[in-house]
């Protein structure tokens, strides 16, 4: 993987952890994800103009990269609403690498080389190892552990369809695009059946941090869309999990969730894991 792709994925894993944290302390979560969406796919519809539109082949992929993509807006708040946000957000992430490396191969048949491959796994590890960190008690919630484990499910599941479906699009871009537009209204049209008053509560109160959060989760997903078109599935999504470092310093400076020793043994694990991604097979 070259240094260039590695970096803006590493920028897209800043995004990441930034609006999952405004989905963690905004108000109801399920409204503000779908504000948050909402505001994404208004982001969408002004770069729709200036991208071509993907291929007809690739349509399929793209219907079920949204719906796949919509379920996880769901998940990923319900795991918050149980559970510390220092603690579900690597459960997430962490066990989404890991299947999307396993999926790529089926899929897509791409098999990485050794030195890759244990990057990916010394990632997905170090990522998982945060979920030992016992100063927020999310061990305590199986709830919480089920619904962080069905969200990394779901991650890797539009992982791969989206990657698959960027590779057969021609335009990545504009399968970006769409795909952002396409989940971030089908996700606000069904929460504002469940959830009106906690969406005009947030667009009232929080409008600000939500603006901010729609355009750093469609500029992170833009990102890692376009990053698998050129490299492998399963790298990529392993290095965007990295944006757990960047979950951790924020569960423990801003939202003061505590910082156990657990935390410095998966930043090794995943400095281990980025060094090893950048070695040739």
């Amino acid at each position: 993987m070259s240094l260039e792709i590695t970096m803006v994925i590493l920028l897209a894993a800043i995004f990441n952890a930034s609006w999952n944290a405004i989905i963690k302390v905004s108000g109801d979560r399920i409204a503000v994800m779908a504000v948050i969406t909402l505001l994404g796919s208004l982001v969408s519809v002004f770069a729709l103009p200036f991208v071509a539109l993907p291929d007809p082949a690739s349509w399929p992929l793209l219907g079920l990269a949204i719906l796949i993509h919509t379920a996880y807006h769901f998940c990923l708040p319900m795991a918050y609403h149980y559970g510390d946000f220092g603690q579900v957000y690597p459960i997430a992430r962490g066990s989404a690498p890991l299947l999307v490396t396993l999926g790529a191969a089926a899929f897509a048949g791409e098999m990485l080389g050794f030195l890759p491959l244990l990057g990916v796994l010394f990632l997905g590890v170090g990522v998982m190892s945060l979920a030992f960190d016992t100063s927020t008690g999310i061990t305590r919630n199986p709830r919480a552990i089920l619904l962080a484990l069905g969200t990394g499910a779901f991650i890797a599941s539009y992982t791969l369809v989206g990657g698959l479906g960027a590779r057969q699009a021609g335009s990545v871009l504009g399968f970006a695009v769409l795909l952002t537009l396409g989940n971030g209204l089908l996700t606000f049209a069904i929460a504002l059946i469940w959830k009106a008053k906690e969406i005009k509560r947030v667009i009232s109160s929080n409008l600000a941090p939500a603006i901010v959060g729609g355009g750093m989760q469609v500029g992170a997903y833009w990102i890692v869309i376009w990053a698998m078109a050129y490299a492998p599935l399963g790298m990529v999504s392993a290095l965007r999990e990295t944006s757990v470092l960047f979950a951790a310093l924020i569960s423990t400076i801003i939202l003061k969730e505590g910082f156990g020793v657990w935390r410095f043994v998966s930043s090794g694990l995943i400095a281990c894991g980025i060094a090893l991604t950048r070695c040739k097979p």
